[in-house]
């Protein structure tokens, strides 16, 4: 694999992550590209309790939070000086293929690495704190039709990224111009929630999972799922965007990619892993502990529907400005 010449931004992100997750180290790492607290994180940390408690990884695997460039600084490390670790793992997510449509990873693309499996799904909502004034989409969605600057919303990923692309869609089937749409991006959906419960910002743009803890706590409420059916009881009561008259549905994939330098015979080795895993009690319990929907796509298969992701995003991009 031809190493292609990266951003400086980039260049100096991996230069500054130290020995916190660098190469040479022994056992099993998962990369978190993203604070604790957000999808990213909890795939990772899911994955790998899986892992062990199933039996099919020996011992304990770490997982490594590595924030920074929306996913790009742990894509980078795993193209450049760890391209050939065989025992490194990353938590990817629609997420991953926006940035790469809008070519965000400087010169990097989609096969620069190699992607191993999907293993869930889940929904993107939009919540808000409890005590919000907001008490259904269409009362937000009313305010924000009025006076656009008065509502500033937030995520857990960069400008241009997923959640920041939600709030987009949203606002655009709403009568909304996007482009007077308040978002602040940060380093994982756990900041970008407790921004939002801390009243620093109006509206969370995120996933089920990231909001289910403090929905149940009483702290957070969803205003929307943005899915065009409702969810697996016990969530089925939540109001989805279709239900609401808005078409856009945002389903989010949680999965992994591996180094592009990796023999066949690593990337066919954490396939076999990986299918088990999706397929082991263990795993399914996790999953129906956080609400997410089976959606298993493993090795060859899913690295197609990644490549075609990127595509169908790249065009996505273009119609809402986001790229030329």
């Amino acid at each position: 694999m031809k190493v292609r010449i990266l951003s400086l931004s980039l260049l100096l992100l991996v230069a500054s992550s130290g020995c916190q997750a660098g190469s040479g180290t022994s056992g099993y790492q998962c990369i978190a590209p993203a604070n604790p607290g957000g999808g990213w994180d909890l795939a990772c940390r899911l994955a790998s309790r899986a892992f062990t408690e199933s039996g099919l990884i020996a011992g304990n695997i770490q997982v490594v939070n590595l924030p920074g460039a929306g996913g790009g600084r742990a894509f980078v490390q795993l193209a450049t000086r760890r391209r050939s670790d065989p025992g490194v793992f990353v938590a990817a997510s629609p997420a991953t293929t926006l940035n790469l449509a809008q070519e965000r990873f400087g010169s990097l693309e989609v096969g620069d690495v190699r992607w191993v499996a999907a293993l869930a799904a889940e929904s993107g909502v939009l919540a808000v704190r409890a005590d919000a004034p907001w008490r259904s989409l269409e009362e937000l969605m009313a305010q924000w039709r009025a006076d656009p600057s008065s509502i500033v919303t937030a995520g857990g990923s960069a400008v241009a990224s997923q959640d920041h692309v939600k709030v987009l869609l949203m606002a655009e089937a709403g009568g909304i111009d996007p482009l007077r749409v308040r978002y602040v991006p940060f380093d994982g959906g756990g900041e970008a929630l407790a921004a939002v419960l801390g009243g620093f910002v109006d509206l969370f743009s995120g996933d089920v999972s990231e909001v289910l803890p403090h929905m149940e706590a009483g702290s957070a409420r969803i205003l929307t799922v943005m899915s065009r059916d409702p969810l697996s009881p016990p969530l089925d009561e939540l109001p989805t965007t279709f239900q609401a008259g808005y078409p856009v549905a945002w389903p989010t994939w949680r999965g992994f990619y591996i180094p592009g330098d990796v023999p066949d015979s690593v990337y066919e080795g954490w396939s076999d892993r990986f299918l088990a895993l999706g397929s082991s009690q263990e795993w399914g319990d996790i999953t129906r502990a956080y609400r997410w929907e089976p959606f298993v796509l493993v090795g060859p298969e899913f690295e197609t529907f990644v490549k075609d992701q990127v595509g169908t995003f790249r065009g996505l991009a273009r119609r809402m400005g986001l790229i030329p």
